[in-house]
């Protein structure tokens, strides 16, 4: 939302300001901008102790801008401009002088905007691609089962974001063991739903694994 101001060569348009910048140190953020430069342009001269706040914020801009115009000035003035607030109380207010802080932006400006959103939005997406740590149970169809073969076809299901890590072989009962293995995957790339359905219960993997069970699923 555009911040307008009006009458700064006033004392009614500095007091605004002045209230307008209490508990500020600029009037856009934390650092100088050119929303400052427009206001700065715009007010007559250093507003003075009735004004604490806007003269603060004055001399503080005037500081940083000495530096970038080290010759030395004559003054200038505009005719038919008013003169300071002190001595134009009595001047009406014109809507010619409200200040819109926020003009019509350059093609430059508009690239650049349009640049920093891309690079926020690249970011976002980047944290919400996290990791999760999952515990699966691997069944055999029965004690006859060759274990280390089944370990092996498990293991060499490969694909894009997929680690496989420890595993053991727990019994069941009836002489039948089942492998419990742990596997890391990047959330992005990877459905564990997908991988038992369409990997590990399918021939040629299904002809020593019965089942699949997801005993835990966790956020890394």
């Amino acid at each position: 939302m555009a911040i307008t101001f009006s009458d700064l060569h006033t004392e009614s348009g500095l007091k605004s300001l002045d209230e307008f910048l209490s508990g500020k140190s600029y009037i856009s953020g934390d650092h100088l901008t050119k929303d400052d430069i427009k206001v700065y342009a715009a007010v007559v001269g250093e507003p003075g102790e009735a004004f604490p706040n806007a003269s603060k914020w004055y001399n503080c801009v005037s500081s940083q801008l000495a530096p970038c115009f080290p010759g030395k000035a004559v003054g200038v003035r505009f005719a038919g401009q008013a003169a300071p607030a002190e001595e134009a109380k009595d001047v009406p207010a014109g809507d010619d002088d409200d200040l819109d802080l926020f003009g019509d932006e350059t093609e430059e400006e508009k690239k650049a905007a349009e640049e920093r959103e891309a690079a926020v939005k690249a970011s976002s997406k980047k944290k919400e691609s996290g990791k999760s740590s999952v515990l699966l149970d691997v069944k055999p169809w029965d004690d006859e089962t060759d274990m280390k073969k089944l370990e092996e076809i498990v293991r060499s299901i490969e694909m894009p974001g997929l680690l496989w890590g420890a595993s053991k072989l727990v019994p069941v009962g009836y002489g039948i063991k089942k492998l419990t293995i742990m596997m890391t995957i990047v959330d992005d790339l990877v459905s564990v739903d997908t991988l038992i359905e369409e990997r590990l219960t399918v021939e040629p993997a299904s002809e020593y694994i019965q089942s699949c069970d997801i005993v835990a699923f966790n956020k890394i």
